[in-house]
């Protein structure tokens, strides 16, 4: 796991424990971002670990490591606060999606923080108008795609949607959207299909990290939402198959693009809606 981690430039690994003992008091003085942590262990179990780390005020992350499944289990370290699983024998690519994933996910709290911050100083004409880009960013976090090349470009289509397209219920042809964005960041030398080859490796990247987390536990709560409603759904059954067969590198698979962003238009407008 720490070559996995050093070699794939994913983090510093700043310290290690033998027992859920010893590492108590090393978490608490350095305040890592994100803990890996063993279910099994001498003494101290992962879950008592997690318990304790957080009765005593650690805001860091956690990813479990075991070799068990078993849904009581998995129940009770998600209450804990675990974020992800990662099954033993250990994967590179589960590991690295995994790691890549979480923390898209203190970048995205991190850009939501700052959002929230310039939102409170600004008037609520213009509150309301960033919304939509703070609903889709925590759709796209939930799917660990933030960072993506075509994340801005998905961003982007559904605020021209949203703002600009007087509730449309079926989204428009592909290319008029690509025409649109290109129109709207003044830039008419933008070609319609790099922003769809970005948007599609964005989206495959999206199949990716779905299928990694159906492979390590197909009740997750994020998984089941998001792979039959934004993805055709054998496409990422046959990821997941590939990830547990422990194939080092993913099927080349077809994407729907229009599919996804339909289910993330449909999302966001109904959570601005609410709003």
């Amino acid at each position: 796991m720490k070559n996995i981690i050093t070699e794939g430039d994913l983090g510093i690994v700043i310290g290690e424990a033998e027992s859920g003992s010893d590492c108590l008091s090393s978490i608490l003085a350095v305040h890592p971002d994100i803990v890996l942590i063993d279910l099994l262990m001498p003494e101290l179990d992962g879950i008592e670990v997690i318990e304790q780390l957080r009765i005593k005020g650690f805001q860091g992350q956690f990813i479990m490591i075991s070799q068990i499944v078993n849904k009581e289990m998995v129940g009770e370290a998600y209450e804990k606060g675990v974020e992800f699983f990662i099954h033993k024998p250990i994967n590179r690519i589960e590991v690295r999606s995994i790691l890549k994933r979480i923390t898209d996910q203190i970048q995205l709290k991190n850009s939501l923080r700052v959002i929230k911050e310039s939102l409170d100083h600004s008037e609520s004409a213009k509150t309301r108008q960033q919304s939509v880009k703070e609903i889709v960013l925590s759709i796209l976090n939930d799917m660990g795609i933030i960072g993506e090349s075509g994340s801005d470009d998905i961003i982007l289509m559904i605020e021209i949607l949203i703002y600009e397209s007087d509730g449309v219920i079926q989204l428009p042809p592909l290319k008029s959207l690509y025409e649109s964005m290109a129109a709207k960041t003044g830039n008419h030398n933008m070609s319609g299909k790099a922003i769809e080859q970005r948007i599609r490796r964005t989206i495959l990247t999206a199949v990716n990290n779905l299928a990694a987390m159906g492979a390590i536990d197909y009740t997750n709560p994020v998984f089941e939402y998001y792979a039959p409603r934004y993805f055709d759904f054998q496409v990422v059954r046959d990821q997941m198959i590939s990830i547990q067969e422990g194939q080092n590198e993913s099927k080349k698979v077809k994407v729907n693009i229009k599919k996804f962003l339909q289910a993330l238009y449909h999302d966001t407008i109904e959570k601005y809606n609410d709003k």
